[in-house]
């Protein structure tokens, strides 16, 4: 058992010495470039002179993009009707929230690891590493978190989580699949830099509730975690784990969150045609 207890304070320094180099080294990058981390839910391809630059993809390439973010369009607003419906239309039934509609949100979720290839490959202008972690955590709240445990997938976070998320990638998806034929409405950028106000603390909280909810199972079976003694003298904590990555949020929100106010007045404050040429090529 001592063992068992010095392994898991090993890990827990090693884990929280990690997010500390990742935190110097994000606040050491440029505020445009910090936008790209944003997890979860509100972050997009943003072109800084950081990120390669953005140039003209192929024919082949740019309906390729245009069916991609068209689909992801239409699969986030199948997702948000589903949540209305399950509290209006089928109120009363007796599936869970994540019986009702888990599978579309599993199906579109995961399908943003296309976004990772994309980065890879260089035919968006994002930041691979960036673009990663940004998918990553996303995932990681569905598939380790809400999947992963009976009690992630009752808890009260669930459907603020799905709201944001669903409502912000429909203006995220909607907002590349037009930037790629020169149509973007001045409508769409100014929701795309407002809705965040309202949206990205609702989809934290969500997110937050989830993790809680998914501890409190991994604490009693202990599930994914390696403890000593083993053959490879190796111990692993899920619940540390989990605790770690909600403690994350406390110095990463309020700095996120104010940032992009201030990306909202440098794109929205000089006036709709400068703030259009300004994301042109997002």
């Amino acid at each position: 058992m001592e063992c068992v207890g010095w392994g898991n304070i090993l890990f827990t320094f090693t884990l929280w010495t990690r997010i500390a180099v990742s935190c110097r080294h994000f606040l050491s990058i440029s505020a445009e470039t910090q936008l790209l981390y944003i997890n979860c839910t509100h972050a997009g391809y943003v072109s800084t002179s950081e990120t390669m630059a953005a140039k003209e993809p192929s024919p082949i390439v740019k309906s390729y993009l245009i069916l991609y973010n068209a689909a992801q369009v239409v699969g986030w607003c199948y997702m948000l009707y589903q949540l209305i419906a399950y509290y209006t239309i089928d109120k009363g039934t007796e599936e869970t929230l994540w019986d009702y509609l888990g599978f579309t949100v599993i199906l579109f979720q995961n399908a943003a690891l296309l976004e990772i290839v994309h980065a890879f490959t260089r035919i968006v202008p994002s930041n691979p590493v960036i673009t990663t972690f940004q998918v990553l955590s996303r995932v990681m709240v569905v598939c380790g978190v809400v999947m992963a445990t009976p009690t992630g997938k009752v808890s009260p976070g669930l459907p603020l989580a799905i709201l944001a998320w669903s409502v912000t990638e429909i203006i995220r998806y909607a907002y590349y699949a037009l930037n790629l034929i020169d149509a973007v409405p001045q409508l769409l950028i100014f929701l795309r830099y407002t809705t965040f106000i309202v949206l990205y603390p609702t989809g934290v909280t969500g997110e937050l509730l989830c993790f809680f909810w998914a501890q409190s199972h991994v604490a009693n079976t202990k599930q994914w975690s390696i403890e000593m003694p083993n053959t490879y003298n190796f111990t692993f904590s899920y619940l540390y784990f989990l605790w770690a990555v909600m403690l994350l949020y406390i110095p990463l929100f309020p700095q996120l969150y104010l940032h992009m106010f201030a990306q909202r007045k440098k794109i929205l404050g000089s006036g709709s045609s400068s703030g259009a040429a300004k994301q042109k090529h997002n």
